[in-house]
């Protein structure tokens, strides 16, 4: 048997999103067994010693940490896996990316442009290798989607358009902050919809469409005071609850967005349908195994929408899972990612998204708050070469 090379991680942060990069973690050697390097949970940090110790033991983390900073000091720790809220993202990633060690950074990247610039210089200083959890490429039907726009299947892109709805924050009562609201605290979270979900939407449509380059926009925060579970008092809410943007990208095409935390009935509905001059696509979460096609080259007499099952071996990923006809679900993007990031160490390349891409969403989602703010349109600044 062939001898693997081993990345120690170490994972701060044991929520949702802990959850979902450690089952990526252990189950990417089982479905990529070809892969050089095999990742082994080495530690897991969080503040809480008593919970943590359980969801160490839980997972299979070998130990515990709770100071950061003496998980990155560890010298048998190979790459950071940052999990915590976004206001954290920032110190961690650089003091990790000065210690040399392999940063893996959940999304956004950071609460603003200029609080994410270090974080990109750190990483360029550094030349550690580094990605970002932009998950939703990972799907199968995304990841052909992306194929056949690169194949010219679409021809010239006229339009893009794309939400994401939720209606998990409609009630009055819920409060603001903590560890399972911080989203809600703009403190902790840099803002509300638009860097929590419009961020998945933004990187999506720019890998799949290329740079956005200005944007108008609209926000609301409907329930103007929450109580704030740190201090026990109501306080103004800063997030946006919901923003509709319109954008030009560089290639010409027109982009509406639209998302939300007050759509009842929605718990995570994105979806995304791109209209070119010979055919258009369109996903949707909720069936993400499916890719719906449309095709004006056909015979007038055949011609019609098409829904496309990808589950075949010979569609993006799914050589790694079942049979034809058996569907994968989300947490398989995160393997699919863990695999990709194992892959370019192999090759020396680099994986997309990284921190400077991730920085190209943010510079978009900053634009999109300031222009909703000045309600006026904003350039982006983007450079995407994704």
């Amino acid at each position: 048997m062939t001898s693997k090379k081993i990345i120690n991680i170490g994972m701060v942060g044991y929520g949702f999103m802990g959850r979902t990069h450690t089952n990526a973690y252990k189950r990417v050697g089982d479905f990529f067994p070809e892969l050089k390097y095999k990742p082994v949970l080495k530690a897991i940090c969080a503040r809480n010693k008593e919970r943590l110790t359980a969801f160490a033991e839980q997972w299979g983390y070998e130990s515990v940490e709770t100071d950061w900073r003496k998980l990155i000091q560890r010298d048998d720790i190979d790459a950071i896996d940052i999990c915590t809220p976004n206001n954290m993202h920032a110190e961690i990633a650089i003091a990790a990316a000065k210690a040399g060690k392999m940063v893996l950074c959940e999304k956004p990247l950071a609460r603003s442009v200029a609080e994410a610039q270090p974080m990109v210089d750190a990483i360029g200083g550094s030349g550690v290798a580094n990605t970002v959890y932009y998950n939703y490429r990972r799907i199968p039907a995304v990841t052909l989607a992306k194929q056949l726009i690169d194949a010219g299947k679409l021809g010239k892109i006229f339009h893009y358009r794309a939400n994401f709805l939720q209606d998990w924050t409609i009630s009055p009562e819920l409060p603001q902050g903590g560890e399972g609201l911080w989203r809600l605290d703009n403190a902790a979270a840099g803002s509300g919809v638009t860097g929590d979900l419009l961020a998945h939407c933004i990187d999506t449509a720019m890998w799949l469409n290329g740079g956005i380059k200005d944007v108008s926009a609209v926000t609301e925060t409907f329930i103007k005071e929450r109580v704030h579970t740190g201090t026990g008092e109501k306080q103004k809410v800063e997030i946006d609850d919901a923003c509709l943007f319109h954008c030009h990208f560089e290639n010409g095409s027109l982009g509406l967005f639209e998302s939300t935390r007050y759509a009842r009935g929605h718990k995570a509905l994105y979806t995304f349908e791109i209209n070119g001059e010979h055919a258009s696509i369109k996903w949707n979460l909720h069936d993400l195994s499916r890719l719906e096609y449309f095709d004006h080259r056909d015979e007038s007499i055949e011609r019609g929408w098409r829904s496309i099952h990808v589950t075949d071996g010979d569609q993006p990923y799914m050589d790694k899972w079942w049979v034809p006809g058996l569907s994968i679900g989300y947490e398989h993007s995160f393997v699919h990612q863990v695999a990709d990031f194992l892959k370019c160490l192999e090759d020396g390349t680099t994986c997309h998204p990284n921190f400077n891409d991730a920085q190209q969403t943010q510079k978009v989602c900053e634009a999109v708050l300031n222009s909703a703010k000045t309600k006026s349109w904003q350039k982006t600044g983007v450079k995407w070469t994704n």
